[in-house]
């Protein structure tokens, strides 16, 4: 059996599978299929400081092999959080990670401080290509993105801040840079790439919002560039997310540079999906004489070099 300990931010998380915001609710439904106990980690339904009905339905469309979303951070507000589901979600034994958003920069700051020392991370969620006001306006350009994380890290101080990072940018690694000056302790990527269905019959977008979040298995390629980028930009640990659906995808992130990944649109298509990979990295890992699953990290070599 391979060690699939790894350390994030001084955070031990069993094996560096977690799960990402806005496919996992505050993981409820996914308990009663399997111990959730044994992820790495729950990256939360993203949380904002009052409730949100979200955008518009229909909020979901499909395409080959990807999914698009509008769902417009839809979530019953931090205070019920804390109040109904972080008690419970902590009992499992996982670490516990909360998405937050904002309008704001004081949103930002004050939701973090309200969960300052009650989770095992916080991650900022500054780049949400489907909310018309905020989160967007963020995770563009590289000084806002410094700004924001020295905001929402003021409010920090037990709790080790990630920073979720847009694709949709100039330079992955300019903004990856950005973050870290800002104070953040680790950065995830990639959020979703922004993107459009159409209704051909209709001659209308299939999304109420027009554009929605594109996620999915089509989107690894771009992810694992970006990750590399990313990790080789800065010093601090990446997350890696994006197109995840086995052991050997989350493999690829960790070699292109990441200390952990982040499952998400795989577990609307296989609820059972996470524990699978766990069980594949344990497998690969074995069968290539890896004892520390942390080693794998950074060790992609690139052709020619």
């Amino acid at each position: 059996m391979a060690n699939l300990q790894v350390n994030l931010c001084g955070v031990t998380l069993k094996n560096p599978v977690i799960t990402a915001s806005g496919t996992f609710g505050f993981g409820r439904e996914y308990h009663e299929l399997y111990d959730i106990g044994t992820l790495g980690g729950v990256s939360t339904k993203g949380l904002t400081l009052e409730p949100r009905f979200g955008n518009p339905t229909p909020r979901i469309a499909e395409s080959r092999g990807v999914i698009l979303n509008a769902v417009g951070l839809q979530n019953p507000g931090v205070e019920h959080f804390i109040s109904s589901d972080l008690a419970w979600l902590k009992s499992t034994g996982t670490a516990v990670i909360a998405n937050v958003a904002g309008k704001t920069l004081d949103d930002y700051k004050n939701i973090c401080q309200k969960l300052d020392g009650l989770v095992d991370m916080v991650e900022l969620n500054i780049s949400c290509p489907n909310v018309k006001s905020g989160g967007m306006a963020f995770g563009i350009k590289p000084e806002t993105v410094e700004e924001v994380t020295r905001y929402a890290k003021s409010g920090l101080k037990k709790t080790p801040l990630m920073v979720k990072l847009s694709p949709n940018v100039e330079s992955i690694a300019a903004n990856a840079k950005a973050a870290e000056r800002g104070g953040a302790d680790c950065v995830s990527l990639i959020n979703t790439l922004t993107g459009m269905a159409i209704d051909i019959e209709r001659r209308r977008p299939i999304i109420a919002n027009n554009t929605g979040g594109v996620s999915g298995a089509g989107v690894k390629p771009i992810a694992v560039r970006m990750v590399y980028e990313a990790s080789q930009a800065v010093k601090i640990p990446v997350v890696g997310m994006g197109g995840i659906t086995c052991a050997e995808d989350a493999i690829e992130f960790l070699m292109a540079g990441a200390t952990a990944v982040q499952v998400g649109t795989a577990n609307f298509t296989d609820p059972l999906v996470c524990p699978k990979i766990i069980r594949g990295l344990n497998d690969w890992c074995d069968r290539h004489g890896v004892q520390n699953i942390s080693d794998l990290t950074g060790t992609l070599q690139l052709n020619g070099k």
